[in-house]
């Protein structure tokens, strides 16, 4: 089952309302968006996908401030959180209880004769993601950024999640054009960024480590959950520049997000990687029990 709504959206500034009657029913067929809608022409946008498990939507709160952050970032108005929450509930309540799901959230743009378009879709996904059980094989690709983008280039839009990811399905094309699953980005200087559509993280013995969102990596929501859970069961957890070598030489590495959730990552350029099968297990199990 796929749900749509188009989001009529409210200031920020105001309080209350009948949020219901701000939510427009689109058949997922059918025609909504302008061609000229510059999320549609020109990917300018942002967008936030959030898991649901058995029922609940999971940990939509740093979902909905990231979406506000990128929305700032891009100088688009920021979204009204209390309207959107209750648009995630409505989309949650639509949707199968005893299957998985995916929710969507995009702003765009519009057309210059209008403000923004908004919509959120929910989508069911299958109970079991193969990639959890079986890893990805990434190869590492030069992002063409220096460390410091961020600070350097501000209008590059680094640390927000926009709707303009030609360059990472690209990446996704080159590594399977090398025989890999998957990608991990790195900059100028041969540090470990993030994945095209996941967050790095590496384990170390007892310390898991992720590479820092203030160098042009976007803030990994999962990857929080985890490391609010790590630091509970027996982990030292750490954001911090890691150097491409690291994840090669690391006791375990892997890439996470909101859909997939944990995939261990079994080997980088071809060279064989340990894994922590147990780890991965006890990860997914505590994300998947989420709400």
């Amino acid at each position: 089952m796929t749900v749509v709504f188009l989001i009529t959206p409210q200031d920020r500034a105001d309080t209350g309302g009948d949020f219901d009657t701000l939510l427009t029913p689109v058949h997922p067929d059918a025609a909504a968006l302008s061609v000229f809608d510059a999320g549609a022409a020109r990917g300018d946008g942002v967008f936030e996908t959030i898991g649901v498990n058995a029922g609940s939507a999971r940990k939509p709160g740093p979902h909905l401030a990231r979406l506000a952050a990128s929305a700032r970032i891009m100088d688009l108005p920021e979204p009204h959180t209390e309207q959107w929450m209750h648009a995630i509930e409505r989309v949650v309540s639509m949707m199968d209880p005893e299957r998985g799901g995916v929710i969507r959230l995009v702003i765009t743009r519009g057309t210059p004769q209008s403000s923004p378009t908004c919509w959120i879709t929910g989508q069911e996904t299958p109970a079991d993601v193969r990639e959890r059980d079986h890893g990805v094989s990434v190869v590492l690709l030069d992002r063409g950024w220096p460390i410091d983008i961020a600070e350097r280039a501000p209008w590059m839009l680094a640390g927000a999640k926009t709707l303009s990811y030609a360059p990472n399905m690209a990446a996704l094309r080159e590594a399977r054009r090398r025989g890999a699953d998957d990608v991990v980005f790195t900059s100028l200087e041969g540090y470990a960024l993030e994945g095209p559509t996941s967050s790095l993280i590496i384990r170390t013995g007892v310390q898991l480590v992720t590479p820092t969102s203030g160098d042009g990596n976007l803030p990994g929501t999962t990857q929080q959950e985890l490391f609010d859970w790590a630091e509970h069961n027996g982990f030292r957890t750490q954001s911090r520049r890691v150097r491409a070598e690291e994840v090669r030489t690391a006791d375990a590495a892997w890439l996470v997000s909101s859909v997939r959730l944990v995939v261990p990552i079994t080997a980088v350029d071809g060279h064989i990687m340990q894994r922590d099968a147990d780890l991965s297990a006890r990860m997914n199990e505590h994300l998947l029990a989420l709400g």
